[in-house]
């Protein structure tokens, strides 16, 4: 990777232009092509150091509702309960912890009655019925950015 590579990273991250041809746009900051560009980034995410580029929106400003859950597991039970959560659309992140509660994972819907049905669904899909719906107060994590 070099110089270039890492002012493209970082400028993808925090200010990707909202533009007709934002490639082009891109290219004239670092000083490239658009060409140029596409091909560093297609490169970059071959490599798995882009997993994804897309905007990161405000959920509940546009309606959306959302919850940490912490769900109580019989390790006999782990594999299948992980399967039927990575499965729901609305599951954004899901991780085992070393704790009663084993499985932690992030739900989000298009409102409360929706959250409330896509945990109620799990819940029925795997028989787990011990599954905390810890709702955020308030937002200490605003952006994550990492500087290269």
């Amino acid at each position: 990777m070099d110089m270039v590579d890492k002012r493209l990273l970082n400028l993808i991250q925090e200010d990707f232009p909202i533009a007709a041809e934002p490639f082009r746009e891109v290219g004239e900051r670092l000083g490239i092509g658009a060409a140029e560009v596409l091909e560093r980034i297609g490169r970059l995410k071959e490599e798995g150091v882009i997993r994804r580029i897309g905007a990161v929106f405000a959920p509940r400003k546009l309606g959306f509702a959302s919850t940490l859950c912490a769900a109580r597991v019989p390790e006999a039970k782990v594999r299948s309960f992980v399967e039927i959560v990575n499965a729901c659309p609305g599951v954004t992140h899901n991780y085992r912890r070393e704790h009663d509660y084993n499985i932690w994972f992030t739900l989000i819907a298009p409102g409360e009655e929706a959250l409330a049905a896509a945990l109620a669904g799990i819940k029925a899909r795997t028989g787990i019925e011990d599954i905390l719906s810890l709702r955020a107060v308030r937002t200490f994590k605003i952006n994550a950015k990492f500087e290269v």
